[in-house]
């Protein structure tokens, strides 16, 4: 049974009228502590709150004022490692076109998105999917997604975009370039922020030709029990950064000195978590913060997701020598991105 449900849809069985939710969706009791409504969750104002970095002095001439944003998102990346990053400079059209196009892909008939379906046991994870189980208990979550390479240009495959809505390779073709130089210039500030020249950790993850950027786009349907179920399971993203778009409905929470903390939907701003990549060179100085995804009864939840990551093997990555004591050893052994990957899959197979 758990074979015939993993390979079906999310969607599908959304829409099938069911009451309640198969058994492989339902979360073990531990996991479920603070799951209750997202909508109620996310009005609450009397608990701690992801910070919001205001980008538009990222190229102040005055020294002063840059210093300030730099200061600003050091502490946002040490404390929390994720926060909500408004004027960062990729235009409001550009990224309405973005989020049209993914709910137009969506929107299509299964039948039709079914032609663009991935096969993740023979290791081709490009395409439309669902999670398979990866543990003993068959653990499934309540999502569907797109997922391929959108950056640098040489690694896309175009053959596996959807050619419906016509303006999906168009738009993000050209919000991928655009986080990419978003990257580049996150990447400065967090180097500087560490007493690195402004450049280490960009060459560091693989420099200018080497970072890739993977673009997926999580679709979470409508869920009947939502209080038993997750989106996502609690993880930290293994890239160097994430940069999130959603649909303005809430449904990601951070573990956040030891609870676990519903973000707020900030207009006009994309979310960003440090990866651990970034964790890994900064010699834990800079936070991956364990996070999570919660459904809800009453809307559709989508989010648009860039993964920044190094080459899987060019690199080796470890804690920068520079910021290694004493004091304050290499918390992280060396491994490439590729080892990483493994050993963080190792652990969740456990």
């Amino acid at each position: 049974m758990a074979t015939i449900i993993a390979n079906s849809r999310v969607e599908s069985l959304a829409s099938s009228g069911i009451e309640s939710i198969p058994k492989e969706y339902v979360r073990p009791l531990e996991e479920l502590s603070y799951v209750g409504n997202v909508f109620e969750e996310e009005k609450k104002d009397d608990g701690p709150q992801i910070p919001t970095i205001d980008l538009k002095d990222i190229i102040s001439e005055n020294p002063e004022v840059r210093d300030k944003l730099i200061q600003d998102l050091k502490k946002a990346a040490m404390e929390w490692g994720v926060m909500h990053l408004i004027n960062h400079g990729i235009s409001d059209e550009l990224i309405h076109r973005v989020k049209v196009a993914g709910e137009a892909f969506f929107e299509l008939p299964i039948e039709v998105k079914e032609k663009y379906a991935n096969d993740q046991e023979s290791g081709n994870v490009q395409g439309y999917g669902s999670k398979l189980a990866n543990n003993a208990s068959g653990q499934l979550e309540w999502q569907d997604y797109f997922f391929h390479v959108s950056f640098p240009e040489d690694k896309r495959d175009f053959s596996i975009w959807p050619k419906t809505p016509t303006d999906y390779i168009p738009a993000v073709s050209e919000y991928s370039k655009e986080v990419r130089g978003l990257t580049t210039k996150i990447l400065s500030v967090l180097s500087l922020a560490l007493g690195l020249e402004e450049g280490r950790l960009e060459k560091e993850v693989g420099g200018k030709d080497e970072i890739i950027l993977q673009f997926k786009i999580n679709y979470y349907p409508k869920c009947p029990q939502p209080e038993l179920a997750l989106g996502v399971e609690a993880h930290t993203d293994v890239s160097a950064l994430t940069f999130i778009l959603h649909n303005m409905v809430p449904g990601l929470q951070l573990f956040y000195e030891g609870k676990w903390v519903t973000a707020k939907c900030v207009p006009n701003s994309i979310i960003m978590h440090i990866g651990d990549t970034i964790e890994i060179l900064s010699n834990g100085k800079y936070k991956s913060i364990l996070h999570r995804g919660l459904v809800n009864k009453e809307k559709v939840r989508l989010s648009w997701a860039v993964f920044c990551e190094p080459p899987k093997e060019k690199i080796i990555l470890k804690p920068l020598p520079d910021l290694v004591t004493e004091e304050q050893p290499a918390r992280f052994p060396p491994r490439t991105f590729a080892q990483h990957i493994q050993y963080k899959l190792f652990r969740e197979a456990e």
